[in-house]
């Protein structure tokens, strides 16, 4: 099964909220964007979104130019419809991210538990490449993975643990590590998974 196809048939199968990697407000992602320092008026790219409900808090804290990225229609379509109205205020983009060609540069890139399921090393050089084409010189990226010590897999594929040292060796000298951070989510149904959040600065 590609990779479309598995996230297709995860949002056609399952509600939203019974995903295990469903969050009801992602605190920790609120919290680093906002350290960020970027304005009501940066451009800000949620990659591999799902039907997360990261979009609905940035707009409701004055966010004005948001997008959201995931390879699934039927994720995006979710996240449209939770929106009603709102959805008309963000950017809708359906692909893979490996291979997303952004119309425009964008102040922050957050990435909640995509880049870990990369698990050939070409996939994350395409990964780390589109990145440094996407993000505006100055700007930040948020990215989260599981922890090392934390699963192993996650949907019925293998995922790729990360520290802070193991990201920067992928993403490049570019990017500098301003702060790394732990999370227990508890999922759904009630298991706990460690993730790591790391926040980058980029200096092309």
């Amino acid at each position: 099964m590609s990779r479309k196809a598995h996230w297709e048939q995860i949002y056609r199968d399952k509600s939203p909220h019974s995903v295990s990697w469903y969050q009801q407000k992602p605190e920790c992602s609120l919290a680093l964007i906002a350290k960020t320092g970027v304005s009501p008026d940066a451009w800000i790219i949620d990659v591999g979104a799902g039907a997360s409900t990261l979009v609905d808090h940035l707009l409701e804290a004055g966010y004005r130019h948001l997008a959201v990225l995931d390879i699934s229609a039927a994720a995006l379509a979710h996240t449209r419809r939770r929106l009603g109205r709102e959805a008309d205020r963000v950017e809708w983009y359906e692909a893979d991210v490996t291979e997303f060609q952004a119309p425009r540069g964008f102040d922050l890139w957050h990435d909640r538990a995509v880049f870990h399921f990369l698990t050939e090393p070409a996939e994350r050089a395409r990964y780390a490449a589109v990145l440094r084409r996407t993000l505006k010189p100055g700007g930040h990226a948020i990215v989260a993975t599981f922890a090392v010590g934390g699963p192993t897999r996650c949907s019925g594929l293998d995922i790729v643990q990360y520290d802070g040292a193991a990201l920067l060796r992928e993403l490049g000298s570019k990017f500098t590590l301003q702060e790394e951070s732990g999370e227990v989510h508890l999922t759904p149904d009630g298991r706990e998974q460690a993730f790591t959040y790391f926040r980058l600065s980029y200096s092309p």
